[in-house]
């Protein structure tokens, strides 16, 4: 077990899901969390988690506008004051775009409004931006720290729409070339890539009654052996505690892959499956029965995994008439 007592975290977009998780991690294994979100009470839910769990790390809740440079800049501001300018990491996970892209999964992009980039990416990628840079200014004058973009498989596979998958790549390049800069500064820059995660939301819509029968088994397979939204957790407080995490700066790392260099599992006591295992990318394609035959550790090297991403070429998603057609 690692140990982050004295390390001050921020994790922003934190009121539930994969935020909510992290935080709940990062407190576990002792750290001063602050967490952010646009509703304080919703914050506050997570904060008496935290005490209720009886564990040695702190919460502290802080109403945040992402969308707004004041109440960020405000939001390192008291940070800074509070911990003396300690901060020894970063979690850019805040995104508002959930219900976007739920509404309008089936629009072509210039079917969609103008403001649709914005919606999906200022918070979600300009926002991470901002705060990298509010975070380095600190990390650097104590020539450590940690920032991670929580980002995804969709910087490389199409999801939804293309400016998802657009803003999911620049924080994987946000990363990387972040990292050259901070190099010398020994602070490092990741972006970590959890796999499905069951999340709240997740778990309502696979109560959904409207879901067909093929869309619920995929799903239903998909979401079976998820990560819970603890799992990207753990994850974040091993790599803290990773002495030689400069070795990793700059790069794209799976949360799964994590847990098999350190050996550990899942809240749930599950190990989620990885998706660079053939027995994922089988079921993936809907190919479940043969699945069923592959034993789990059959995995793909992490570079031909990426690779394989790079080169594949989505399948056409279902799209309403467009009316420019």
């Amino acid at each position: 077990m690692c140990s982050l007592e004295g390390k001050v975290c921020l994790v922003t977009g934190a009121s539930r899901g994969i935020g909510r998780g992290i935080a709940l991690q990062l407190t576990t294994y002792g750290a001063t969390c602050y967490i952010t979100g646009r509703n304080i009470e919703n914050l506050k839910l997570v904060e008496k988690e935290v005490k209720t769990r009886y564990v040695s790390g702190k919460c502290i809740p802080v109403e945040c506008d992402h969308s707004s440079d004041e109440s960020v800049k405000q939001l390192f501001e008291r940070i800074s004051a509070e911990q003396n300018g300690q901060l020894d990491l970063l979690v850019n996970n805040a995104y508002s775009a959930v219900k976007y892209l739920m509404d309008n999964h089936d629009k072509s992009f210039w079917d969609q409004s103008f403001d649709s980039w914005d919606t999906v990416n200022n918070v979600g990628l300009r926002n991470h931006y901002q705060c990298a840079v509010h975070a380095s200014r600190m990390m650097i004058k104590r020539r450590k720290g940690l920032i991670v973009n929580i980002s995804s498989v969709g910087g490389k596979l199409y999801f939804q729409i293309p400016a998802y998958g657009i803003g999911k790549a620049a924080k994987d390049r946000m990363a990387k070339d972040c990292a050259v800069d901070l190099a010398k500064y020994n602070v490092a820059f990741v972006s970590l890539w959890p796999g499905p995660v069951r999340t709240e939301m997740i778990g309502e819509s696979l109560d959904d009654e409207s879901l067909t029968e093929d869309r619920g088994r995929a799903l239903n397979w998909l979401f079976s052996r998820a990560e819970s939204p603890e799992y990207p957790g753990k994850c974040i407080a091993y790599l803290m505690s990773d002495k030689d995490i400069m070795k990793r700066t700059g790069q794209v790392i799976l949360t799964t892959d994590i847990g098999l260099e350190n050996d550990f599992k899942d809240v749930n006591g599950q190990d989620p499956l990885n998706c660079r295992s053939l027995k994922f990318m089988l079921g993936g394609m809907g190919m479940y029965t043969l699945s069923d035959y592959i034993p789990e550790w059959l995995r793909i090297p992490k570079g031909l995994y990426m690779m394989i991403l790079s080169l594949a070429k989505a399948r056409s998603p279902l799209k309403k008439k467009s009316d420019y057609a």
